[in-house]
């Protein structure tokens, strides 16, 4: 494996510190990589780049970020086999997150930030403007370590900003791949990329030359994100994590719906923020549900990702392992595991698809987020019940509802508090759509131009009219 660098001012450079990445599916050493010291994220930081930057014509930009998509199409092979490597998923997943980080790129930089004349009469002219504000730092989670990057990057350099990304430490090596590749595209010190073992995620957050944050990950970290970054009252953008809940109602056909939930809840090994983590199913169709739901759960391949037929790959590290086997404690205790229920024999953070039936809230499994392979299947009988039993609970990201009546089930998604809510569907995201948590899953948007909005300052600019 190739030697890895920070990216600072411009220059790859060696870390001031050293440590290891793993390969989630063996649980070997994948390489030593660069580790920054508090003075690299220091230089990092630095903002001079920001004025020359700010000032470049928003055409100039948008041409550097899209042809920043064009070296990620035509390194995507390389990339996806790194990602694979440190993150377990499946290559055939890996190439899509590539592919997909590409198209956000693409899109993200074909916005515009236009001056609103808000008003213009005879004594008054109003104009708004939509202005950079500075560094923003981004820190990025190992579940989708490219694709989260490519949420952010595109539209804090189109509008102005410069950028320092911190990924997450046990998935550096494609982000600090990918600047390698591009870092001759921006001018110097507009992207910068440092790594560590989550303890510069602080000073970042405090650091005095960064103005806005924008930090996907946990709940709890968000909120260390929160106080921290509120000493310097810097902009933040939050996408936190859900307990997001299934609706399945009394008209469906389970063997049409069974495979579009199980992909819901599996995509990834469940390590997914919008994952479906709950499943209400209405009692009519409760024991079909469950069947076909083991049936499709007995069938999946799980193995290592490098290998060619496989559907789910590890969890990506031991810590997240080792909670998830918690759950499947609590699984055991509280519900009927009815499919899979263990973690399994061999090297790597491999857990068995997990189906779990006859469980209800109070268990762990249900009230908390599990982010992995284990799925509480959950009855009820009246649809005030489950929308009231959805609703309670402080994470809110995403839902979806499933019926063969698009009218019924679009009643009940209107009634669901998630930021977004799927109708016989789940996780189709796409640039051009807002996406953003409700309650303790997130503040702020991300996507299309509501997300480009989030890396700007509002300025407004009130003169004399044309007669005054």
């Amino acid at each position: 494996m190739s030697d890895f660098n920070l990216l600072i001012d411009g220059k790859m450079v060696p870390g001031d510190l050293k440590m290891p990445v793993l390969n989630p599916a063996t649980e070997e050493v994948l390489t030593q990589c660069p580790r920054a010291s508090k003075e690299q994220l220091d230089k990092a930081a630095a903002k001079a780049a920001f004025p020359a930057w700010a000032a470049t014509p928003i055409e100039e930009r948008r041409k550097l970020v899209t042809k920043m998509a064009d070296v990620i199409e035509a390194n995507s092979g390389e990339l996806a086999r790194l990602l694979t490597s440190e993150q377990g998923k499946p290559l055939a997943d890996a190439t899509g997150e590539v592919l997909g980080m590409a198209a956000f790129f693409r899109y993200l930089a074909s916005l515009d930030l236009p001056m609103r004349v808000i008003e213009d009469s005879g004594d008054r002219k109003v104009e708004a403007y939509r202005r950079p504000l500075g560094v923003v730092g981004a820190i990025i989670p190992w579940n989708y370590p490219l694709l989260i990057l490519s949420f952010k990057l595109p539209s804090a350099l189109l509008a102005g900003n410069t950028l320092v990304v911190k990924p997450a430490p046990t998935t550096p090596l494609s982000t600090l791949r990918f600047a390698e590749l591009v870092k001759d595209v921006l001018p110097k010190g507009v992207l910068n990329v440092i790594t560590d073992t989550n303890d510069l995620g602080d000073h970042m957050t405090k650091h005095p030359d960064i103005r806005k944050i924008s930090f996907t990950g946990s709940s709890a970290t968000g909120q260390k994100v929160m106080a921290s970054a509120a000493q310097t009252l810097k902009r933040i953008t939050l996408e936190l994590g859900g307990n997001d809940a299934g609706i399945v109602l009394d008209d469906v056909d389970p063997k049409k719906v069974a495979p579009g939930i199980f992909e819901g809840a599996f995509q990834n090994s469940g390590q997914v923020c919008l994952a479906i983590k709950r499943l209400y199913v209405h009692e009519s169709v409760y024991d079909e549900i469950c069947n076909e739901l083991v049936a499709i759960a007995k069938n999946t391949v799980v193995d290592d990702g490098s290998k060619q037929g496989t559907k789910l790959g590890p969890l990506q590290n031991k810590m997240q392992y080792e909670k998830v086997k918690v759950f499947l404690e609590d699984a055991r205790k509280n519900g009927n595991v009815i499919a899979g229920g263990s973690a399994m024999d061999r090297p790597g953070y491999f857990i068995e698809p997990t189906i779990v039936r006859d469980i209800k809230e109070g268990s762990r499994l249900v009230d908390e987020e599990q982010f992995g392979p284990v799925l509480p299947v959950i009855k009820y009988s009246e649809k005030d019940d489950v929308i009231r039993r959805a609703n309670a609970t402080t994470y809110d990201l995403g839902a979806s509802v499933w019926s063969s009546d698009t009218k019924r089930a679009h009643d009940v998604a209107s009634q669901i508090e998630a930021g977004t809510v799927w109708i016989n569907k789940h996780l189709d995201m796409a640039p051009h759509i807002p996406f953003g948590g409700a309650k303790q899953s997130g503040i702020g948007t991300e996507f299309a131009e509501e997300g480009l909005a989030e890396f700007t300052q509002l300025q407004i600019i009130n003169g004399p009219g044309a007669s005054a």
